[in-house]
């Protein structure tokens, strides 16, 4: 059932216990974080709703009349309450931090996100880390659904609904088995020569086939061959190319190891801007607890959210 309107509020009652307790108005402001003029206008209005003085002023002090220490000693029993009700309130919401659900697209999850947890567990050592690993489309609707609290996606621009902070920089690169023709070739390879190539391909959702779909829609290619495999595994598609298949367009975090093991070979692209930005994104509006921020804070995101706006040295490249 409501309380009657005349039951003062929780902090008015803590007040008038420290006036008890310190005799005196404005040591008890001073306690409480206010002014003593606040504190003054605190104790009229509780004694305005319950109609009884509750404190008498002095040079020397202030003292609780009959009626106020009455009042405070049933005030006690109900901040004590209060207290008990916030501990319990504290102990659940450090019994949710304990959990993190994470969601994290595949590159990111692969190349990026162990260095993280390992940060992350130097923070949080109790911390229970759940972890999803999906395409980019998958993270943002896990997050904006509440299945996870926080995701990790690829992608030319952040989802809608979602808050986002950058947390890495990447590239995406053109890539051939040692024996195909464009391994030789001294000139780099075209937008629209790319647009007409069948390539081996991530699945659709995925950020790293948005970034090149969308810059090459954006160039006015919108109709383009099927690709000759879609595959949700940058690995398998790795593996496909060193098998000779075929071409694929991969994260430059991917390929490091195989470029530099010979297993591969980078083709120059012309007339291109295949950058991105890597994201750790949340529903927007929501404030972010503690333990969160440690999440952010093991990425190097820093507290700005994301506006997209390029870096230095990130302009983008003039159109041949």
């Amino acid at each position: 059932m409501p309380l009657p309107p005349r039951v003062p509020e929780i902090g008015a009652l803590d007040l008038l216990l420290s006036v008890a307790k310190l005799g005196s108005l404005g040591k008890a402001a001073r306690e409480h974080g206010i002014s003593q003029p606040a504190a003054a206008s605190r104790v009229r209005n509780m004694e305005r709703l319950i109609g009884v003085p509750l404190i008498v002023r002095s040079a020397t002090g202030s003292q609780l009349t009959d009626e106020g220490a009455v009042i405070a000693d049933w005030a006690g029993r109900v901040v004590d309450a209060a207290a008990e009700l916030d501990a319990g309130i504290s102990a659940l919401r450090n019994q949710q931090a304990s959990r993190i659900q994470l969601a994290c697209s595949m590159t990111i999850a692969e190349y990026l996100l162990p260095g993280w947890l390992a940060e992350l567990r130097r923070r949080l050592p109790a911390a229970t880390i759940g972890l999803q690993v999906v395409n980019s489309a998958e993270v943002a609707e896990l997050v904006l659904s509440g299945k996870a609290d926080l995701g990790f996606v690829e992608g030319a621009r952040p989802p809608e609904g979602l808050r986002a902070y950058p947390v890495a920089r990447d590239q995406l690169l053109l890539v051939v088995p040692h024996d195909h023709p464009w391994a030789r070739r001294t000139e780099p390879v075209s937008a629209s020569e790319l647009a007409a190539t069948p390539l081996i391909s991530r699945e659709p959702g995925s950020g790293t086939r948005y970034v090149l779909d969308h810059e090459l829609e954006g160039l006015g290619y919108h109709s383009r061959p099927a690709p000759i495999m879609e595959l949700s595994s940058t690995t398998a598609i790795k593996a496909a190319v060193e098998a000779g298949i075929g071409p694929a367009v991969l994260s430059s975090l991917a390929l490091a190891e195989d470029v530099a093991q010979g297993k591969l070979v980078v083709v120059p692209m012309q007339g291109l801007d295949l950058r991105r930005v890597l994201r750790l994104v949340l529903r927007s509006g929501e404030q972010l607890p503690p333990v969160l921020r440690d999440v952010v804070a093991a990425t190097g995101a820093g507290g700005a959210a994301s506006r997209d706006r390029p870096g230095p040295g990130a302009a983008r490249p003039q159109r041949p």
